[in-house]
């Protein structure tokens, strides 16, 4: 349960949610995974995403070594769809106020030792961390938990003969981890969340970039 008493995105169902992602990922694309191994094996992290396609969650679903609840629009909450996200554990979160109630289930689920998945630009479009949200900083100063950059490349751009709304299937898509960064465990004063949104866009940015430069994208 949550310091509010609402019960915590559910970690069973984000670990039926990794198989769920495994098998659609590797069944529908050729995924290219680089630098799992900078992902803390244990304990709270963020995983910070590039996103410039609606594949990009699941494809890290799938790819992560480890079971992410992802903060998803609260507009993608709707009927069938809606009920399967929250049984796998993921959390609506209302992008046109401060959400209370998202806000206390992400930081449950650092508390808990959990992955949290954070789209730090806020929606879907370049996909290049250009312009990041205060979000991301004020989870990682007030969780503590370290940040795992991951640059997802190649689902958006091309779209597929047999369903136009996804990558072309059978494409590569390439998912990149990497190293962590500590911006937490600090007062929330303005100074610090701006030092730390001017941190965390710098080390994004960077991590884009080598991520291109290995990838060849």
């Amino acid at each position: 349960m949550s310091e509010h008493g609402r019960p915590l995105p559910s970690a069973r169902g984000a670990r039926t949610g990794r198989r769920i992602g495994i098998g659609l990922i590797h069944g529908l694309w050729r995924p290219r995974v680089l630098g799992t191994w900078r992902i803390p094996a244990t304990g709270p992290v963020i995983l910070a995403v590039n996103h410039a396609h609606n594949v990009d969650g699941p494809v890290l679903m799938g790819t992560c070594p480890r079971p992410v609840h992802f903060l998803i629009k609260q507009e993608a909450f709707v009927g069938p769809l809606g009920w399967f996200l929250r049984g796998i554990g993921q959390v609506p979160v209302d992008r046109s106020t401060a959400d209370r109630a998202a806000v206390t289930a992400a930081l449950g689920v650092l508390e808990r030792g959990g992955a949290l998945g954070i789209f730090p630009e806020g929606s879907r479009g370049a996909g290049d961390f250009a312009a990041l949200r205060a979000g991301l900083a004020y989870f990682a100063v007030r969780s503590g938990a370290p940040v795992v950059p991951v640059a997802v490349l190649g689902s958006s751009g091309r779209r597929g003969t047999a369903i136009p709304a996804l990558p072309p299937l059978r494409s590569r898509i390439d998912v990149v981890f990497g190293d962590p960064v500590s911006v937490g465990g600090g007062r929330r004063t303005r100074t610090v969340m701006d030092e730390a949104t001017e941190r965390l866009t710098e080390r994004l940015g960077a991590h884009l970039t080598e991520a291109r430069r290995l990838t060849g994208r």
